[in-house]
């Protein structure tokens, strides 16, 4: 379990990236629901806490792939492969991320620089 922020500190219709590798998006919707998401879309190395919080979806300011926040599913492309959810936990005002197991779904040019390789 990965300590975000505060709860007080991440207003509604915010959003809050994790530095970690990957990064992490926590997101604070209009509805007081929290959901933490890989920080980078799947289609190109841009933050997704960068983006547009809509309901529970998140646009990329890059070129305005669309993810939901309970599934990571693509609502708009071009993006085409789905972001890693991650559970999200709230303690005494402090939002706690659980990062997922699974794979992540990287582009190419994260994928290799996180791996090691050329950049």
């Amino acid at each position: 379990m990965i300590p975000a922020c505060l709860l007080v500190d991440l207003p509604r219709g915010e959003a809050y990236r994790l530095d970690i590798d990957p990064p992490v998006s926590v997101f604070h919707t209009d509805d007081g629901e929290v959901f933490a998401i890989d920080d980078t879309c799947t289609h190109q190395d841009a933050s997704l806490a960068d983006g547009w919080l809509e309901g529970c979806e998140v646009e990329c300011p890059l070129h305005a792939s669309k993810f939901d926040l309970r599934t990571g599913a693509v609502d708009a492309p071009p993006a085409k492969r789905p972001v890693r959810t991650h559970e999200v936990l709230v303690q005494d005002g402090m939002i706690y991320v659980v990062p997922s197991t699974d794979a992540p779904n990287l582009p190419p040019c994260v994928a290799s620089r996180l791996a090691g390789g050329p950049a």
